[in-house]
């Protein structure tokens, strides 16, 4: 007898990066019995998307402009929330996606391989209704308390990392993954953040708190609330006639230094009050 074919998955994508959406459609066009049942572009409408369309799986980017992916996880609810891979170019938020039970994560910037890895495994979890369990987890998390080991759920590293180490970053309609040592600094420009590398600048949408927090302190110091610079990077402290200060980095760059951060900065130098 012919092997009886897999049940046609109806995905929904949701994404804020038209780059992003485009890959996973493309890739799930290589996929059988796939039914793309529509896309979100950010957690508003991916939480109207689901209740409309409830598809069986979703591709949910985490961090998302206004409603992140955890956001609609939990606006949906465990009952109701379908299969989940989440996608996010942060690992910690990787992680973070298995403490609310999702089916699998993908990192930014990730190959065809990790891709079918994740969709393999999701198509796994669904065909052997390993979905109630996850839920249960999941209402477990949501709930205040800590799920119940799976044998599903891949282990996740006890100790986690604290910092970045990469920043994935679109490149002539690529993403590429920067290692943060390659960062000079970063400058604030609206919602997005520019991260200037080598003379190049790139531009990601990550508030700068986010990436205050994420970068290591003992690397990167924010040095005002629009620019964080590399610290092995600093080369002299000025003070200008209004008692303004600016930081001169190797190769002739200033970046503003704000009163409230020069305190911290001094400090770092050595410099005496």
């Amino acid at each position: 007898m012919p092997a009886e074919l897999p049940r046609t998955l109806r995905v929904l994508i949701v994404d804020d990066e038209p780059l992003a959406r485009m890959r996973l459609e493309d890739l799930l066009k290589h996929e059988p019995a796939v039914e793309i049942v529509g896309t979100a572009e950010n957690g508003i409408d991916a939480v109207d998307a689901i209740r409309a369309l409830k598809p069986d799986l979703v591709f949910l980017d985490v961090q998302m402009p206004g409603r992140t992916g955890l956001d609609v996880v939990r606006e949906i609810g465990p009952s109701n929330m379908p299969a989940t891979i989440f996608v996010t170019a942060f690992d910690q938020y990787a992680l973070q996606a298995f403490d609310v039970a999702a089916a699998d994560y993908l990192v930014k910037p990730f190959d065809d391989e990790r891709f079918e890895q994740a969709f393999r495994r999701a198509r796994r979890l669904l065909e052997l209704e390993g979905m109630d369990r996850l839920r249960e987890q999941l209402l477990a998390v949501l709930q205040g308390g800590a799920p119940a080991p799976a044998a599903t759920t891949p282990a996740v590293p006890a100790e986690r990392p604290a910092y970045i180490e990469r920043i994935a970053v679109e490149m002539r309609g690529k993403v590429r993954s920067i290692p943060v040592e390659q960062i000079d600094f970063i400058l604030a420009s609206g919602p997005y953040a520019e991260l200037y590398v080598a003379g190049h600048r790139h531009l990601i949408r990550e508030p700068m708190q986010t990436l205050e927090e994420r970068l290591d302190p003992a690397r990167f110091m924010r040095v005002h609330r629009s620019a964080i610079v590399r610290l092995d990077l600093v080369e002299t402290l000025h003070r200008g006639a209004g008692g303004d200060y600016e930081l001169q980095l190797k190769g002739g760059t200033r970046v503003r230094v704000s009163r409230s951060r020069r305190e911290a900065l001094e400090r770092w130098l050595g410099v005496s009050s």
